[in-house]
């Protein structure tokens, strides 16, 4: 791809990835061909901001991990209140660092 284009996809969305993980997206998107640069575009990331704010309001009932996409972890989440509160203090330190994971996964998917 375009050295312009990948470093204009790197700015606008390197807050959905860890900082450590921007060479290597770079190094993706650049490897990559033009043909996916429309899929690339069309690619819906999880924003970290959002996942933390989800957890702190609905964390208790498995809200954030619905939102990421682990059901099953919701669930036992909502069944147990959130392990009784101690799961939900844990996940609003972890749930930012799982939502950039999460973008990681789907961006290396896609390519």
């Amino acid at each position: 791809m375009d050295t312009q284009k990948v470093d204009a996809f790197i700015m606008a969305n390197g807050k959905y990835f860890h900082d450590y993980q921007v060479g290597s997206v770079r190094q993706f998107l650049l490897a990559a061909d033009d043909s996916k640069w429309s899929i690339l575009q069309a690619l819906q990331f999880k924003d970290p901001t959002i996942t933390l704010l989800i957890s702190l309001v609905g964390g208790s009932l498995g809200i954030d991990r619905f939102f990421l996409g682990d059901m099953g972890l919701g669930v036992i989440k909502l069944i147990t209140c959130g392990g009784c509160g101690i799961w939900t203090i844990v996940d609003w330190f972890l749930v930012m660092g799982a939502a950039r994971d999460r973008n990681m996964q789907k961006l290396q998917s896609m390519l």
